[in-house]
C-alpha cells in the first residue's frame, strides 16, 4: 500500500519526469494528479481504519488533514489519484518513487517501487491491479526504468494479491522492520525487470 511518509528529492528526479504532468488512462480510471478540491474525498476512504494501519500510516482525521497530506506528500512527481471515470471521485492513490528517494526496497539506480491504496468500497473490483499494469507501463517505456519494486506488511494479504496479478514475483523477506506507526514489523518484498514485464505481455 501507499505509504503516506514516503517523500522524494525533487531535484534529483525533475531530468526524467515532470511534476505529475501526464494524465494517464485506462478502461475504467483516470490517473492523474490531486488536487486541493480531493480533500474530502480523500479524507473520505483514508480516515477508514481499515485502509492505513496495515500499510504504516494513520488514518486522516479531517478533510484538513487530507488537505494537508495532498499538499504536501502527494504532491510528489508520480503520484496520482486514482478516480473513476463513472463518477469522476479519487477513490485512492498511486504512485511511483525512484531509488533517489525515500522508498522502502534496497532499489538500485533505474529501478522503481510502485505503492497503491484504495477505498474500502471498491476492493475486489481488479481496480488497483489495472492502475498498477498502467504505472508498469509508464515505468518501463516512458521513464526506462530496469527493475519495479512492491512491498508489503506481513498480513496484508489484499496487496500481496494485486501484486501477484500483476506478474510480480516474491524476492526476499526483512524482519524487525520499524514502521511509521511505530511498531515492529516483517515486510516482503516482489519485484519484476523489464524483460518480465515484456515477457508477460508477450504472453497475453
Amino acid at each position: 500500500m501507499y505509504k503516506h511518509y514516503l517523500c522524494i528529492n525533487l531535484l534529483s528526479v525533475y531530468h526524467v519526469m515532470e511534476k505529475n504532468a501526464c494524465r494517464l488512462t485506462t478502461e475504467r480510471l483516470f490517473l492523474r494528479a490531486w488536487q486541493d478540491s480531493d480533500a474530502e474525498a480523500l479524507c473520505k476512504y483514508a480516515k477508514d481504519p481499515a485502509i492505513g494501519p496495515i500499510a504504516g500510516w494513520s488514518p486522516h482525521t479531517s478533510v484538513e488533514d487530507s488537505l494537508e497530506i495532498i499538499r504536501t506528500v502527494f504532491s510528489a512527481p508520480e503520484t496520482y489519484a486514482v478516480v473513476l471515470k463513472s463518477t469522476e471521485e479519487p477513490v485512492g492513490s498511486i504512485g511511483i518513487m525512484l531509488g533517489d528517494g525515500l522508498h522502502s526496497a534496497e532499489m538500485r539506480q533505474g529501478e522503481a517501487e510502485i505503492g497503491y491504496w484504495i477505498g474500502r468500497p471498491y476492493w475486489g473490483q481488479g481496480l488497483i491491479p489495472e492502475a498498477v499494469r498502467c504505472l508498469l507501463q509508464r515505468c518501463f517505456e516512458d521513464l526506462g526504468m530496469t527493475a519495479v519494486w512492491c512491498g508489503y506488511y506481513e498480513g496484508n494479504t489484499k496487496s500481496r494479491r494485486v501484486m501477484e496479478k500483476c506478474g510480480f514475483r516474491f524476492h526476499h523477506t526483512e524482519t524487525g522492520k520499524v514502521s511509521p506507526l511505530g511498531d515492529i514489523r516483517t515486510e516482503h518484498f516482489m519485484r519484476m525487470t523489464k524483460e518480465e514485464w515484456i515477457e508477460s505481455k508477450n504472453i497475453s
